[in-house]
């Protein structure tokens, strides 16, 4: 399950988010990736350090970096394990440092969906050689691990990892058999507002393509993308900030508001 930093900010979020993962936790093992947005914002504007974005993805320099490590590493993961451990679940806080989980390669220049060519600097791309052991070893012995979407290159630096890039990563080397994506839209909107309630995975190509998704969206559906060609079941993108819609996204009940894609999830 990945959960966008807008969810972990704000108590009322977090109290909704740590009680569904309590939820699912006691059903199937689950591992978390969370990234921090809104909150690496805050702490770029106080320490006077332009924001800068193309795609969905931030363009991260040194000073950059350094922001977004203290506040993913430090503040939001530490409360969201805090919080997870108050209520009963087993939570460990791991950025992709740990036992090599989160190994990263330099992200190339990014081609935008304008055509251009942006440089992102500081940002990773989950390498095929990352190390999920010591995530599958925690989630054997019913541990939650918890996963800031930090990278770590193979020289020893770290690096900026999109939050959905890392988790879609991650659920493929975890062989998950689905993938949730919670933030604060009910998935996929169409042309007039609504929620796809279905994706065939051929479709999100052109809904990049024709610059249909957002600048958002486009990181999330790249992600579904690399998931659902790399062995996970079926993904799906939900309101973070609906309890029970978290709860059916993951255990695979009915969903009223969501938008699913892939074929296993109506299978199971």
């Amino acid at each position: 399950m990945k959960f966008g930093g807008e969810l972990l900010e704000d108590p009322s979020r977090l109290r909704v988010v740590v009680a569904a993962i309590a939820t699912v936790a006691k059903a199937t093992p689950v591992a978390i990736v969370h990234g921090g947005g809104k909150e690496i914002d805050a702490a770029l504007k106080a320490a006077g350090i332009e924001k800068r974005q193309v795609d969905g993805l931030r363009i991260t320099d040194e000073p950059t970096l350094d922001v977004v490590v203290a506040v993913l590493a430090g503040a939001v993961n530490t409360r969201l394990v805090a919080a997870l451990t108050t209520a009963g679940v087993p939570a460990v806080g791991l950025t992709g440092a740990d036992g090599g989980c989160g190994l990263s390669d330099p992200a190339p220049p990014h081609r935008a969906v304008d055509g251009r060519m942006v440089d992102l600097g500081r940002v990773g791309i989950p390498s095929e050689r990352a190390d999920a052991r010591l995530v599958a070893t925690l989630l054997e012995g019913r541990f939650v691990p918890a996963v800031a979407c930090i990278g770590l290159g193979g020289d020893g630096r770290l690096y900026n990892v999109n939050a959905d890039t890392f988790a879609g990563h991650l659920a493929a080397r975890l062989g998950a058999r689905r993938l949730v994506i919670a933030g604060t839209t009910a998935g996929v909107l169409d042309d007039s507002g609504a929620t796809m309630a279905t994706l065939e995975p051929a479709a999100i190509e052109r809904l990049i393509h024709e610059r249909t998704a957002t600048a958002g969206m486009v990181a999330k559906l790249n992600a579904c993308g690399h998931a659902l060609s790399h062995g996970v079941g079926d993904v799906v993108i939900v309101d973070g900030r609906d309890q029970a819609a978290l709860e059916a996204a993951a255990l695979g009940s009915p969903l009223a508001k969501a938008t699913q894609i892939g074929h296993a999830y109506n299978a199971r």
